[in-house]
């Protein structure tokens, strides 16, 4: 539960401009046959927000809409990492927020609202309220789990202690866990759980479930497994993973949109997509100390053609 340095595969590009990368993309789409590489070769390796700048620059230069080209040169799930890649995050984020809760996913919910900061979170809520009109709140409230829901709203909407290294803090909630744990505090551990992780941040949070186990030997995440109610078990198993091992919760993410008879492309598009400017670096060490493969040999036997193409331009820095 150490503290890294994010390591981001996708960076700005410097220098940069928007109007030279409009008009490349416009030659590889003209005329018969579709220049998938230049296609690639731009929009893998520019970040969400230069992607956006060449769009508004494809429209002022030729009155076109860059994303309703794409759409018909391309198919399949090319086709959808392009679209991924075209969409501005929130926005994205925010749709795939509104089909989880419509779902019911809340392995989904959890992946994208207990992984983000607090300003990614803000701008996700704007995207949602101007895309689909209501409040994630409003929508959060729907699911079927009365203590899931009241959590995943308190993540996104409490006042969080921004606190991230004080270790008597640390050893006080350890000991708060442990009697709630043990029915010494009159409190369900699983409340109290919930109630820490909305009001602390993430780091003080890997620093408590850390010194929870120097003091009693044994892993939060066992707590959960024997202790905890069976209904709430796997949704907090989940919340606390993604809180406590972020790089190894998305790894193992990663790996089951891979492993199996069939790949989840979806899933793979949106984890790749989405912390390829975070820290998809961090996330493929994590993946090959898992795995015993790297991410990108898992990603190229398990995908194909332009599509394993992108993927592998958007996770190798």
């Amino acid at each position: 539960m150490e503290e890294y340095v994010q390591v981001a595969t996708v960076n700005p590009v410097a220098p940069f401009t928007e109007s030279a990368d409009a008009e490349a993309l416009r030659r590889a789409m003209k005329g018969m046959g579709t220049n998938e590489k230049v296609i690639i070769n731009i929009l893998a390796h520019r970040t969400s927000y230069q992607r956006q700048m060449i769009k508004d620059a494809y429209k002022t230069a030729f009155d076109r809409n860059l994303l309703n080209d794409l759409k018909s040169e391309l198919s399949g799930s090319f086709e959808e990492v392009m679209m991924a890649l075209m969409t501005p995050m929130p926005l994205y984020l925010a749709r795939t927020l509104h089909k989880a809760i419509h779902g019911k996913n809340s392995n989904i919910l959890v992946e994208i609202l207990c992984t983000r900061d607090k300003q990614s979170i803000e701008n996700i809520k704007s995207a949602y309220i101007e895309e689909h009109g209501t409040e994630l709140t409003e929508d959060l409230n729907k699911l079927p789990s009365a203590r899931i829901r009241k959590f995943l709203i308190a993540m996104i909407t409490e006042d969080r202690n921004e606190v991230t290294d004080d270790l008597q803090v640390a050893k006080d909630l350890s000991q708060k866990l442990f009697d709630a744990v043990q029915g010494q505090s009159g409190t369900p551990a699983e409340e109290e759980l919930m109630e820490m992780l909305t009001k602390f941040s993430h780091p003080m949070m890997r620093m408590t479930f850390r010194e929870y186990f120097n003091i009693h030997s044994e892993k939060f995440g066992r707590v959960i497994d024997s202790k905890f109610p069976e209904d709430l078990k796997d949704d907090l198993k989940i919340v606390y993973e993604s809180i406590a091992y972020p790089t190894p919760f998305l790894a193992k993410e990663l790996n089951s949109a891979i492993a199996g008879a069939g790949t989840d492309d979806h899933k793979l598009i949106r984890l790749v997509v989405s912390r390829c400017e975070i820290d998809m670096g961090n996330i493929k060490v994590e993946y090959e100390k898992l795995y015993k493969e790297s991410l990108e040999k898992a990603i190229k036997g398990d995908t194909t053609g332009d599509y394993k193409k992108t993927l592998l331009a958007l996770i190798e820095k």
